[in-house]
């Protein structure tokens, strides 16, 4: 292994903060990664990571070398990419996570495309809606909607997605179709989304200011498709991105309420950590993503 590798598995390490979590991040065995530390520390001659049995931190030296490897490491990827001219000569592994719906409806059928365009990817995609640490799981981007929360992370805005409220026939016919939000107050229930860390709600914006009304509910979930399950089995009313549902509302096992009340549209974003570190090849899946997610975006 030679120095600019070491380097390369020092950063991972840090970044971990596991000697196991960055062999499998790297595809290595754990005592490549553990000898590829040690030797750089005898090659500098100084301590750079306190090792005991629960974590892994970085000394004053290590943080110091961190900061200034970096830079280093993503000039040299670039360089490494400065002569495959062609997209299809991109090569490498990208670890992205994105929502689940996201994955299931607008990714993975697409994938064919992005495979032909792109053969030398190897692409490893998470599908969750929770919030991960890019860092420690290894992760190059997210993909999330909703305003991004960690200030750390280099967010690319794509724009906008249009929410849609909904209920399924079955919710309708026991409580009776709402006419405007004073109508919620008549024994409606929402569904809640864990993830908010909020009561089941219910979002307008009446032309000049956004309005909430806290309603009733029994149940609470973490998942869009189980968001999504729990409102065609009638337990309430949701308000999702229209992509997520049009198939739905096209096929009537979903119904559009309040349709002159809706929720502001939420902002979808890419997020990634270095602006430094961006690559070639993560650039080209920001680029080709945009793309897809284009005609799902609000005007």
């Amino acid at each position: 292994m030679d120095s600019l590798e070491r380097y390369r598995v020092f950063v991972q390490v840090a970044e971990m903060g596991s000697f196991i979590q960055a062999a499998h991040a790297l595809e290595l065995p754990r005592a490549s990664v553990s000898a590829a530390v040690q030797a750089l520390e005898s090659d500098l001659g100084t301590r750079l990571l306190h090792r005991t049995t629960r974590q892994v931190r970085l000394t004053a030296e290590g943080a110091q070398l961190l900061d200034r490897v970096r830079p280093l490491l993503a000039e040299a990827e670039d360089v490494r990419q400065l002569f495959q001219r062609s997209d299809r000569q991109l090569s490498g592994r990208l670890h992205v996570d994105v929502p689940s719906r996201i994955a299931r409806r607008l990714i993975v059928p697409a994938l064919p495309s992005l495979r032909r365009r792109y053969p030398g990817m190897n692409l490893v995609l998470g599908s969750t809606d929770r919030a991960i640490d890019l860092v420690r799981e290894g992760v190059d981007c997210v993909v999330r909607v909703g305003q991004p929360a960690d200030s750390r992370l280099v967010a690319r805005p794509l724009g906008h997605v249009a929410l849609v409220n909904c209920a399924s026939p079955a919710y309708l016919r026991e409580h009776g179709t709402p006419t405007t939000p004073a109508d919620l107050a008549q024994g409606h229930h929402a569904i809640g989304f864990a993830a908010e860390g909020h009561e089941p709600s219910f979002t307008w914006h009446d032309g000049e200011h956004e309005r909430n009304a806290t309603l009733g509910g029994w149940l609470a979930v973490n998942n869009a498709e189980t968001y999504i399950a729990a409102c065609v089995a009638g337990l309430g009313l949701i308000q999702i991105p229209r992509f997520d549902v049009r198939h739905l509302l096209e096929a009537g096992t979903l119904v559009e309420i309040l349709p002159a009340f809706l929720a502001p549209p939420m902002p979808v974003s890419i997020l990634y950590a270095h602006r430094r570190q961006r690559s070639r090849l993560l650039g080209a899946f920001v680029d080709w993503f945009e793309a897809l997610m284009q005609p799902h975006l609000a005007p």
